[in-house]
């Protein structure tokens, strides 16, 4: 009874003896008799040409290696028209033909090699006292058949980095369910339009806001519906509210200050500079080439009108001193003269645990008069981008002055605000976004003008965004698990197993 259930995979066979070896154990098996179908002809026969010993490999028990030594017949067949005068029966279910293991010991095996690969299974696999090496691993791999899947209706669509900056591919997935359905090398608009035209039968295509595969869709599927990623279009407004926020920098640091020093006179000097040449109507490209700046620094000083309007405030890293800020400012009310030497003795009685170059620093910086931490333009921004119900007291308060320092910020919340409400999708949202750009262009915020010019040329995937519950975050999830797979294998492998590998995940 208790080999019927070690060993009931093995009903097929009949069990003969079992030795124990010290780590591994050995089945003695033979198959049961009957008649065989040839494989050939099809036709059944009982006469029996020779027989042969199998040894193939089974699933481990008590973490030992299984062994059988299955004895299996060579058959004759009797059919005058068959080509095949002999052959070797096989166990269906069991045995494969050429294989050394069986079929569910095969099955074990897939599931390591699918999730680890080649080296951290041939590690894992011992343990489980399965014996292979990391190229048996590959192998085995590589020989799992890829499933067979319909193009869908609906497409996600996003590229991976192979080597960054070098080479890129792209990977096609089901939107609806993530089922992974392709991975192509490349990224470019004809690599995608050809696979979109080899495979018919896509209606909705959702992507980010690539260029090139917004032109492939209209190429290949001139009807199809494209759907923008609203994460992507939150990120981008994201990116803007920091650079207008950081070209406003004069109007909300307040107390912080302004950055000053020889930094601030040059960027007076050559603001003065470009306008000087300015009024006197020289263009741009003129200015660039005069002053010896680049083009695109030319225009950011155009813009600005003020020279205070492009500095910026100073971004100091948080330090061990900064919960003794308040102690250090009142103490240098009550006693300007203070020694700093007394006030790290003060501090560290309080617990500070730094060192004297680094109070002296922080004091030389002016940190310590300050009410408050000096705030950088990126969390400025952070304040605007958060929603008001995710923030403390203290930031509330902050984001209150920071959105009151100048009509142009007060502008950029308000839009910010709009702006969030339209990524919930509903049908109102296309003439809410059509309000929305009339009320940004407005505004005088040059950076959220750049970003409409960028809406407007991807319009209506930017509308079937906000009015439809599609979006491409399953393909951003295909990619991120991309990322690990390629940190498993260093590099070592290429496109081939790694597309095997995303299409078996």
């Amino acid at each position: 009874m208790l080999v019927e259930m070690v060993f009931s995979g093995l009903s097929a066979l009949v069990i003969e003896g079992i030795e124990d070896t010290g780590g591994m154990l050995v089945v003695r098996a033979s198959t049961r008799g009957g008649a065989v179908e040839c494989p050939s002809c099809g036709t059944l026969t009982r006469t029996v040409h020779a027989f042969h010993e199998r040894m193939p490999a089974d699933v481990p028990v008590d973490g030992r290696r299984v062994l059988i030594r299955v004895r299996v017949r060579r058959m004759r067949c009797r059919s005058s028209g068959c080509a095949r005068q002999t052959f070797r029966e096989q166990v269906p279910g069991l045995l494969e033909r050429y294989q050394r293991r069986t079929v569910r010991l095969t099955g074990q095996l897939h599931c390591v090699v699918r999730e680890l690969a080649g080296r951290a299974s041939a590690r894992l696999l011992p343990v489980m006292g399965i014996t292979a090496g990391r190229d048996t691993a590959l192998r085995t791999l590589l020989g799992i058949a890829l499933p067979e899947r319909a193009v869908p209706s609906a497409l996600g669509i996003d590229d991976f980095a192979l080597r960054r900056s070098c080479s890129y591919a792209t990977v096609l997935i089901d939107a609806d369910t993530g089922t992974r359905i392709d991975v192509i090398p490349g990224r470019g608009t004809q690599t995608v339009a050809d696979w979109l035209r080899t495979h018919p039968g896509v209606r909705i295509v959702c992507r980010d806001g690539s260029t090139a595969y917004a032109q492939a869709v209209r190429e290949a599927l001139p009807g199809a519906v494209q759907v923008a990623d609203r994460w992507h279009l939150w990120h981008g407004l994201a990116e803007t509210v920091v650079k207008e926020v950081a070209a406003h920098s004069a109007c909300w640091a307040g107390a912080t200050g302004l950055q000053d020093g020889p930094r601030a006179r040059t960027t007076a000097q050559r603001w003065a500079q470009v306008h000087g040449l300015l009024g006197k109507g020289v263009g741009l490209l003129e200015c660039s080439r005069r002053l010896g700046l680049g083009l695109n620094t030319v225009k950011r000083y155009a813009r600005a009108d003020a020279p205070e309007r492009l500095q910026r405030v100073p971004q100091y890293r948080p330090t061990l001193v900064d919960p003794y800020r308040e102690h250090l400012r009142t103490r240098r009310v009550e006693d300007p003269g203070v020694p700093v030497q007394q006030l790290l003795r003060e501090i560290r009685e309080l617990g500070y645990q730094g060192s004297a170059n680094l109070l002296t620093r922080y004091l030389s910086q002016g940190r310590a008069e300050d009410d408050r931490a000096h705030l950088s333009p990126r969390r400025a921004a952070r304040l605007l981008l958060s929603a008001p119900d995710k923030l403390t007291a203290g930031q509330q308060e902050r984001l209150g002055q920071i959105a009151l320092a100048c009509p142009e910020i007060t502008a950029l919340h308000g839009l910010v605000g709009a702006f969030a409400a339209l990524l919930k999708p509903v049908e109102a949202n296309a003439a809410g976004l059509e309000q929305w750009i009339h009320a940004a262009r407005t505004a005088d915020l040059p950076h959220v003008h750049s970003f409409i010019r960028g809406i407007e040329q991807d319009r209506d995937a930017v509308v079937a965004a906000l009015t439809t519950p599609r979006h491409n975050g399953r393909t951003e999830g295909v990619n991120t698990r991309t990322k690990m797979l390629k940190r498993q294998m260093y590099g070592r492998a290429g496109f081939t197993l790694l597309r095997h590998r995303i299409l078996l995940a």
